[in-house]
């Protein structure tokens, strides 16, 4: 418990940033449930929220378009796309 007596929770494990392996597709899971996409220089390009049951997640962007993901052996499998976990300390994927 924290000085407030309040219930601490670390953040989910796949909480953070996820890239593909050219650095194309970077998309951020945000602790509070909700995600940012980038796609080259287009930063923000989808948002919206997720949610994860086991190694599943289940997607909405912000204008209703739904996708899933899986999480398998560290890697995220998000539709068509493969991505990898960035490495926070190197700012490279985790590969």
């Amino acid at each position: 418990m924290n000085s407030n007596d309040t219930p601490t929770t670390a953040p989910h494990p796949f909480v953070g940033m996820w890239v593909t392996a050219d650095g194309y597709i970077r998309q951020e899971l945000l602790p509070n449930g909700r995600y940012d996409e980038a796609r080259g220089t287009r930063k923000s390009a989808y948002t919206g929220t997720y949610t994860v049951t086991g190694n599943h997640i289940d997607y909405v962007d912000d204008t209703g378009f739904t996708a899933t993901g899986d999480v398998r052996d560290g890697v995220l499998y998000h539709e068509h796309l493969v991505l990898y976990r960035e490495d926070p300390e190197s700012g490279r994927d985790g590969r």
